[in-house]
């Protein structure tokens, strides 16, 4: 036996970040982060040492379960960003390097963690109340009986996640087929409660971004041999379907919910496929079209099915598994018993059909509540990210629906918003502070701390050495090309804001980023003809950022309170 080793004692740190390391720690993650953000954000090849998969993204997503965080307080960060976007996909950079900053600037201060976090939650609600208000200067409707603001959250969403590697005319193609997907999953007569169908995202890699397409119904993979086997269905009416969760192979360990009761003497084999023939001739007496097995059918089973004209596909697989039961209205029968007639779903129509090198057994619907996005691209690197950016922009317009605002994007509503909180700190810090017991000296300094942490995420925008430039009329972000020529006037090298919505004809004055500046009023309450007149806005969703405001500020607060770090060493 071999000696037991002594525990080791506790590993115990006081005030973890005021520590070189932690401080250093933290500042690489926010490098990271923040050379990932935006339309020209740094791509990011994440792999280890012993080979194997290599993951090339700028998405958070994919960076944060790539990389390996040891350190307390940065799985704390890392945590808290992941679940913000496993429940709303976006804008999860945003909440990184937002909380990052909030940590970083109030070193130094000289302010006590309990100051510093009881005014960020008061800056926080100024915020969210702000956003969510009529007169919220960066916030616009959705109509969701035009396709032009939805057309442009998803492009902007596109266009911001540049390991896809698509052209503009890609682009655009890509974004009218994920709106499309979405709208083909809201049922038609939709009252009251709304329950949305799926959009599957079905792989064809090596082919041209153009060629990928939309279509109604579920499209199942198979061999050019096994479409061949299948006897084409002739019927005016819809075709009756039975989806087995069950195996039908005739395997004795795998029987299902049901057993099986066997004499003595008699060959269990023969018994199951015995007991398997008798649920064929049920499926067949039952004038079952179309049946659909999870995993996989017995030969003399699907013969037998074959020889009474009823087509019989396996090996579906538990994915596709939920969206079948909803497209269907089938209930998945997990036995070999008789069957409830309840448990039959139906389907329209079926066909075959043949996409680059593939070929798929095409289930179209009754109603068109679930449907296939062929989703193609050049290589796999940048198809694993267009089909993670497809499944974000499809999520967000689930939100949309929900809450149907957008907020301006393009750091707009960064810069818009910093600057309110500037005008409301220095023209009205009682209605902040109310019955708190900090300073309006207190206040000043963090909400300083507050907005630059706020500019800061939109100078991360910026990774070509150019100049970005606020307007003091809006509060909008401008950008200034590196090479630009030195002029007099900034109305000749700008052209638009960030997010696309005012332009430089206007009689505007500027001023650059984190510059000193007296505080001004941003105008509030948009123009519906400034909106309704923007073809190309560049919008952020407003539930998504939201969320993320609140978890960066949150997180910030929680390290920052942090007074010991104890860890167990054994």
């Amino acid at each position: 036996m071999s000696r037991l080793e002594a525990k080791k004692p506790s590993l115990c740190k006081s005030e973890p970040l005021t520590t070189e390391r932690v401080r250093t720690t933290l500042s690489v993650l926010k490098r990271i982060v923040t050379s990932c953000y935006g339309p020209s954000g740094r791509l990011k090849q994440l792999h280890n040492g012993f080979g194997g998969y290599v993951c090339t993204t700028s998405q958070s997503s994919a960076l944060l379960s790539h990389l390996l965080v040891t350190h307390p307080i940065l799985k704390i960060l890392t945590t808290s960003v992941q679940n913000h976007v496993s429940s709303f996909s976006d804008c999860g950079l945003f909440t990184a390097i937002l909380c990052c900053n909030l940590i970083e600037n109030v070193q130094g201060l000289g302010l006590t963690p309990t100051t510093v976090i009881r005014l960020n939650k008061h800056l926080l609600s100024l915020c969210i109340s702000y956003l969510k208000s009529e007169t919220c200067g960066c916030r616009i409707p959705v109509d969701f009986s035009s396709t032009q603001i939805l057309l442009c959250l998803v492009r902007s969403i596109l266009t911001s996640k540049p390991a896809c590697m698509l052209t503009r005319k890609e682009t655009e193609h890509v974004s009218a087929l994920i709106l499309r997907a979405f709208l083909l999953t809201i049922p038609e007569n939709a009252e009251g409660h709304i329950i949305l169908g799926k959009s599957l995202i079905v792989p064809l890699k090596d082919q041209r971004v153009i060629d990928s397409t939309v279509l109604p119904g579920i499209l199942i993979e198979m061999s050019e041999v096994q479409l061949m086997r299948l006897l084409p269905i002739k019927k005016s009416t819809a075709l009756k379907v039975a989806l087995f969760c069950t195996t039908l192979s005739g395997d004795i360990s795998d029987t299902g919910e049901g057993t099986v009761v066997v004499s003595y003497g008699v060959s269990l084999e023969n018994a199951v496929l015995d007991q398997l023939l008798n649920l064929g001739r049920q499926l067949v007496s039952d004038h079952v079209d179309l049946v659909l097995c999870q995993k996989v059918i017995h030969p003399s089973l699907k013969q037998f099915l074959n020889m009474h004209r009823v087509i019989a596909i396996d090996r579906i697989g538990v994915t596709l598994m939920e969206p079948l039961t909803k497209m269907t209205g089938t209930q998945p029968i997990g036995s070999l018993g008789s069957i409830s007639p309840n448990s039959y779903g139906s389907v329209k129509d079926v066909c075959t059909a043949k996409f680059g090198s593939k070929h798929f057994f095409h289930l179209i619907p009754n109603e068109a509540t679930i449907c296939s996005l062929l989703l193609c691209n050049r290589n796999d690197t940048a198809w694993d990210e267009l089909k993670l950016t497809c499944q974000t922009a499809l999520h967000v317009l689930q939100l949309t629906l929900k809450e149907p605002w957008a907020l301006l994007g393009g750091g707009c509503t960064e810069t818009h918003l910093a600057a309110y909180i500037r005008h409301k700190t220095h023209k009205d810090p009682e209605s902040i502070l109310k019955d708190d017991e900090c300073t309006q000296t207190e206040l000043q300094l963090i909400a300083e701390a507050f907005c630059s942490a706020l500019e800061s995420v939109v100078g991360s925008l910026e990774h070509d050495g150019g100049e970005i430039l606020t307007d003091m009329k809006y509060g909008h972000l401008w950008s200034v090309q590196a090479d630009s020529p030195c002029v007099a006037n900034w109305q000749d090298l700008l052209s638009q804001c960030g997010c696309g919505l005012y332009n430089s004809q206007e009689e505007l004055s500027w001023s650059f980023l984190r510059s000193t500046h007296h505080p001004f009023v941003p105008q509030t309450c948009l123009p519906h003809e400034a909106v309704g007149s923007a073809s190309n806005l560049t919008l952020d969703c407003l539930t998504a950022k939201l969320s993320g405001l609140q978890v960066a500020v949150e997180t910030a607060n929680l390290i920052l309170d942090l007074s010991y770090v104890i860890e167990d060493k054994n």
